[in-house]
Order: C-alpha cells, then structure tokens, then sequence
C-alpha cells in the first residue's frame, strides 16, 4: 500500500467518525427537545429522529435503545449546568457565601433560560430503568464534589449527608418554582435556596 493511499483511508475513517459524531448529536439535541417538550414517556425513536432530520437507522448506529439515548441527554445538560455552576463561582472571587449565591444563581437561571432540559434534569427522571437511576446518582455525586472544590476550605470536608441534602433540597426548590411557571424571579429563588446553602458554610 502506498502513501498516498493510507493517508487517503485513513482520512476517510476521519470523516467518518466524524459524521457519526455529528448525527449523534443531533439525535441528543433533538431528543432533549422532544422529551423536555413532551417527557421521556410519552417520545418515540422516530418523533426523535424527525426531529433531528434523520432516519431511524442512524438511532441504533449510536444508541443500543431510547435509555441510552435518555442518559446521553442527561449527562450533556447535567455538565453543561457544573460547567456553569463553577465559572460562576470563580468569576465571584473568595467569599464563599458569594461564590455559593453565584452557582445558585447560574443554576436556576439556566433551568428558566432552558426549560427543555430543565424538565429533562428534574421532572419524571427517576424510575425509568436502574442505568438512568445510576446516571442520575453519578451525577449528583459529581455535583457534591464541585461544591467542595468550590466552598470547601483547604483540607475541609463537608458533611455528605448534609450534602445531599441542600442538593436535595435546591432540587425540590426549582421543581417548585418550575410548577409554578417560575413565577418568582431568579434573584428571589437564589436568595431561598441560599438558606439552606448557607448551613454548609457555618
């Protein structure tokens, strides 16, 4: 095989993935649409994939079946809101109250600004199958260690149950205000969750 021609194939194989990566994220886009707008339970694999512009067999290219899609969509908004949780907190200096009022904030402004995937996040989540059960555990202990790095006092370790808790109870907060249409401001729901942030820091 000449040179030429192994650079050609495996620019091929390239372009490829490359294609498939890009449909693979379609299907997550779309599908986080369709279930924010009309829950997990009541979406199909060919409403997720008109929406997304492509044929069914492209689904089973990149998930084995719809759970794994529903995870895929989970994991990418559950990243996108730690991602902005702890640029949040940096960009609100030392204090660790500010810093604490700062990734409340980014976090129920981004369920408001996008409640597809709020509805996604929290509403009708749990119960579906022990592998999404799972992604949601992984996740919630993901976003227990970013308040740590985020709060925590070099070599201070917060109560984990306590932890679990103030997530708990921020999740039950934004389910709330969800329910009610986000009738309250951000500030104002900031300001409430922070109660129960602040029992952390004492």
């Amino acid at each position: 095989m000449n040179t030429a021609t192994s650079v050609k194939r495996r620019y091929r194989g390239s372009s490829t993935e490359e294609r498939r990566a890009l449909r693979r994220q379609q299907l997550i886009d779309a599908a986080t649409q369709i279930y924010g707008e009309f829950g997990y339970r009541h979406s199909g694999v060919k409403q997720v994939c008109d929406a997304a512009g492509l044929t069914q067999r492209y689904f089973y290219e990149s998930f084995g079946h719809s759970d794994e899609l529903l995870i895929a969509c989970y994991e990418q908004a559950a990243r996108q809101v730690r991602e902005l949780n702890m640029a949040a907190a940096e960009a609100a200096g030392e204090d660790r109250m500010e810093r604490s009022r700062a990734m409340l904030h980014a976090y129920f402004a981004y369920l408001r600004e996008h409640p597809q995937a709020a509805r996604l996040l929290l509403v009708d989540i749990r119960g579906i199958s022990p592998s999404v059960d799972e992604a949601i555990e992984r996740s919630l202990k993901a976003s227990s260690e970013d308040m740590t790095r985020a709060l925590a006092h070099p070599g201070e370790h917060f109560d984990e149950m306590l932890q679990a808790g103030i997530l708990g109870g921020v999740i039950h907060i934004a389910l709330h205000w969800m329910a009610n249409d986000y009738a309250q401001s951000v500030e104002v729901v900031t300001e409430t969750a922070l109660k129960l942030g602040a029992s952390l820091l004492e």
